[in-house]
Order: C-alpha cells, then sequence, then structure tokens
C-alpha cells in the first residue's frame, strides 16, 4: 500500500485518467482497467521472472502521465482526427506499471517458498494503497470542480501534469543513458 501512496508516478497518471471523471461509475471502471493490467503484469513479471530494464519501463510510465495529460487537453482528437480508446489506453498503460513494480520486485530477495501467497497478498496492499491515494485525490477533486475556476485552470493544471511526465521520462532516459 506504501508504494502507491507514494508512488507519485502511478498517482499522477491515475489524478489524470480520473479529471473529467464525474460519475463514481467510470471511476471505478477505469481504476479497475487500470488494475488489471498493473495487476497482470506484476503476477507474470514477478513469478515468470519476466524483466525490463528499469529506466526505460519507467521511462514508458512517465509518457503515460504525458499521454492522460494530453488526451484531456484534447490533443488527440485535434492533432489526428480520432479519439483513440481511453479504455484500452488505460489498461496498457497499467500493464507497463505492473511491469515496472514487477522487475523492482525482483532486485529483492524473494524466497519462493509462499512467493505466489506472498506476490499476491503485495498486490492487494498495492491496490488498497491506490484506493487510499485515489479517495484522496477524489476528495480534493470534488471540492475543486464545485470552484468557478475549475474549468478555468483545467487546462494549466493538466499542463503541469504532462510537464511532471515528461519531467519523469527524462530523468528515467538520462539514468538509462548512463547506466
Amino acid at each position: 500500500a506504501k508504494h502507491m501512496v507514494t508512488g507519485y508516478d502511478h498517482l499522477l497518471f491515475l489524478a489524470g485518467v480520473i479529471f473529467f471523471l464525474y460519475r463514481l461509475k467510470d471511476v471505478a471502471l477505469y481504476v479497475s482497467l487500470f488494475a488489471l493490467g498493473h495487476s497482470l503484469t506484476l503476477l507474470i513479471g514477478v513469478l515468470g521472472g519476466i524483466r525490463v530494464n528499469p529506466y526505460a519501463v519507467d521511462a514508458v510510465i512517465g509518457l503515460s502521465v504525458v499521454y492522460k495529460a494530453l488526451d484531456n487537453l484534447g490533443a488527440f482528437t485535434r492533432v489526428l482526427g480520432f479519439q483513440p480508446n481511453t479504455k484500452l489506453a488505460v489498461w496498457i498503460f497499467g500493464l507497463f506499471h505492473g511491469l515496472g513494480l514487477g522487475t523492482k520486485l525482483q532486485d529483492f530477495s524473494l524466497s519462493a517458498e509462499g512467493l505466489v501467497p506472498n506476490i499476491l497478498a503485495f498486490n492487494v496492499g498495492v491496490e488498497l494503497g491506490q484506493v487510499l491515494g485515489l479517495s484522496a485525490i477524489l476528495i480534493a477533486m470534488g471540492f475543486w470542480r464545485r470552484s468557478a475556476g475549475f474549468h478555468q485552470h483545467a487546462f494549466a493544471a493538466n499542463l503541469a501534469v504532462m510537464t511532471c511526465g515528461f519531467i519523469l521520462a527524462g530523468y528515467q532516459l538520462v539514468g538509462y543513458a548512463i547506466q
């Protein structure tokens, strides 16, 4: 749970995902798609020993934040002339987020004895942490959305989210280059 509450890259992405979602049903659907993708590659990665370069996958995670901010700004419709499937994108980026975490977990000495229940328990903790982090974001956004300035500041907020995504990606690409 600590990973998700302090996992600013995951929380930034999910904040972007829920930015313009007003119905709890929609929030639950998108967060579930992310969690499904995240859980799948976390489990497959650790149990199957699938490793990727952590800098490369974390750069993709940073770019997922950029993608979601661009999506929120309507950039894809304006530039490409169509809206990519947002549900599919959230699920695919969930796969990358889980693969990154699965790769990092393999850096620890994990005993083969009890590995499956331990990884499942870890994953439940991650998802509970995600619910906690998102709850705080949803409460804050609920108050902000009721203010007169929400729509005026939504553009600037998504630019800030995008900037953070570029910084995260750039930081990881530098780490990849100098490793």
